[in-house]
């Protein structure tokens, strides 16, 4: 199953999607739009094209575990994903996802104006990574 995942954000949405097995992060990219409908309908298309049967959706709680305004936006963000999609949307903890992402690029020696392009698609494969090794330990998932 292909699963696609999405690190939502106000200006730069990251996407990664599976490979058909549904085991490794494939295709990456970065959406950049501000409307939650323009980057839904975005979604949408990635999906249709890729062939994604499930979307799982960066939740942002806070590391206290409680939630926020960012945690509101997502949920709204679900439920736009779901009505231009027609896919179940999975909302996944992404606390901690962007600063990984960003220390993963830094290692990698990509400077400031180089990681700000792709820390987006990276937090979505990290977001990716995680809920696929929960569904390998979860197979019910």
């Amino acid at each position: 199953m292909r699963i696609m995942a999405i690190d939502y954000g106000d200006a730069h949405t990251g996407i990664a999607v599976s490979d058909p097995t549904g085991f490794l992060a494939g295709f990456t990219t970065v959406i950049d739009a501000y409307r939650p409908d323009i980057v839904a309908e975005r979604i949408a298309l990635l999906a249709r094209e890729h062939g994604a049967e499930r979307l799982v959706l960066g939740h942002p709680i806070n590391m206290d575990g409680t939630r926020g305004p960012r945690s509101e936006k997502a949920q709204a963000m679900r439920q736009l994903l779901e009505e231009a999609t027609g896919l179940p949307v999975v909302l996944w903890d992404e606390r901690r996802t962007t600063i990984d992402a960003h220390q993963i690029l830094f290692n990698s020696g990509k400077n400031a104006k180089k990681r700000k392009k792709v820390v987006d698609a990276v937090a979505a494969s990290l977001i990716l990574e995680g809920y696929l090794t929960y569904l390998k330990n979860h197979p019910e998932g």
